[in-house]
């Protein structure tokens, strides 16, 4: 069973412009967050979806340089790109992330595909974004690739092709068997992505205190640490906040 994780990212972002591509520790946003899903060992490749427009050939250039798949699709369809990359990469359970989570942890990831693969005949999708305990900016979310295809049959409308995932998180959740991955206590008031320059100034500063660049600190330490300095905290808390467990998640990447 190949697990594919494939990580959206664009270019254009209409609150954060460039954000993929900015400076976090000397590298750009975008390659950082590829340096931490390369953890995962719940995972069998990594690549990423952007599009075919000019503006993202930049994205290209960058996996590439990193030993990354990289994959040119739809703009608007972000599903449709979903669905190809998926196929390119011939992947048996595919694992969604955005590209403003530089923040992601490895071992969080690894424990949402587990969840889903532990009993492929109980679930079709699972995710620590529809019941959210987890800091905004470690979202996840893992479904068998013939539950993509069923939930790329069922989305007819614009949005529902363009944030992928809506159908089974919207009143058709029924038709899917779901699981969600929880915390141990409720941490979803804490905002790790980056969506806003307050969030990249928070993101800057976790980064330094804790020498990401140089190596991954576990969730449980990060999570200690921030808690102990809610100072950090009140960098991005006036931020944007809405989040992919709503019915009308962010913007996709």
């Amino acid at each position: 069973m190949k697990r594919v994780i494939i990580v959206q990212a664009r270019v254009h972002s209409t609150r954060l412009p460039g954000k993929v591509l900015l400076d976090l520790a000397g590298r750009p946003m975008l390659e950082r967050q590829l340096e931490r899903l390369k953890q995962c060992r719940a995972a069998d490749d990594l690549i990423v979806a952007t599009t075919r427009h000019g503006d993202d050939r930049p994205i290209v250039s960058l996996a590439g340089r990193l030993g990354v798949r990289w994959f040119r699709g739809s703009s608007g369809d972000v599903l449709r790109r979903y669905v190809d990359a998926a196929s390119q990469t011939q992947a048996d359970v595919v694992v969604r992330i955005t590209s403003d989570c530089p923040l992601i942890d490895p071992e969080v990831t690894d424990r949402v595909i587990r969840a889903l693969c532990a009993e492929p005949a109980q679930c079709d999708y699972a995710s620590n974004v529809v019941r959210r305990t987890f800091p905004r900016g470690l979202d996840t979310e893992a479904m068998f690739a013939d539950t993509l295809l069923r939930i790329d049959r069922l989305a007819q409308l614009p949005h529902e092709r363009e944030h992928v995932t809506i159908v089974p998180r919207s009143p058709r959740a029924s038709l899917f068997l779901r699981r969600d991955v929880l915390d141990e206590r409720d941490n979803s008031d804490l905002r790790w992505t980056v969506d806003a320059p307050a969030d990249l100034a928070f993101v800057r500063e976790l980064y330094q205190a804790l020498g990401l660049a140089e190596h991954v600190v576990p969730y449980a330490e990060m999570l200690a640490f921030v808690r102990a300095r809610p100072e950090l905290s009140a960098i991005n808390a006036a931020g944007h906040t809405w989040n992919p467990g709503d019915q009308l998640p962010r913007e996709a990447a």
